[in-house]
């Protein structure tokens, strides 16, 4: 796949914004996940926060992105002690432009929402892998295997 990753600004949890464009030249993981503090999403943010070091001595920045608010995100942050920095896209716009805003049924409800998703973005701005449809368990490592390619 050479497809360019969209580019977008986003605040990030900490305080300031992340600007993909800025970060060229370096990998990036960005992991798409429905809602703050439900059990799924809870242990990829769990997994991620637990191989960050090794993604970081890699060189390769990990963010997790939902439509949640910075004050969801802290407060998420605090409860579950995740150290993955969490990007905010209330307007879900970063989710539409990656193609992870979908219809989604659950309980026989038809909603839109966030479709479990990981980006691993090259050094130069294209996307090496797109993982969708993402199911958890062993997720973050197998992230972690293709990283150590680039």
């Amino acid at each position: 796949m050479t497809d360019t990753a969209p580019d977008f600004t986003l605040p990030v949890t900490g305080g300031g914004e992340v600007n993909l464009s800025a970060l060229k030249g370096t990998p990036v993981v960005l992991f798409f996940y429905p809602r703050d503090d439900t059990s799924g999403c809870t242990l990829e943010n769990q997994d991620f926060t637990r191989l960050l070091p090794e993604f970081e001595a890699l060189g390769v920045r990990v963010f997790g992105i939902s439509k949640d608010s910075l004050d969801s995100h802290d407060k998420f942050m605090a409860k579950k002690a995740l150290t993955v920095p969490l990007l905010s896209d209330e307007g879900s716009q970063v989710s539409e432009a990656y193609d992870v805003f979908k219809e989604k049924k659950m309980y026989g409800k038809t909603f839109m929402g966030i479709e479990r998703a990981t980006f691993l973005i090259a050094r130069d701005g294209t996307i090496a892998r797109a993982w969708r449809k993402v199911k958890v368990p062993g997720h973050a490592e197998e992230v972690l295997e293709v990283a150590r390619s680039l």
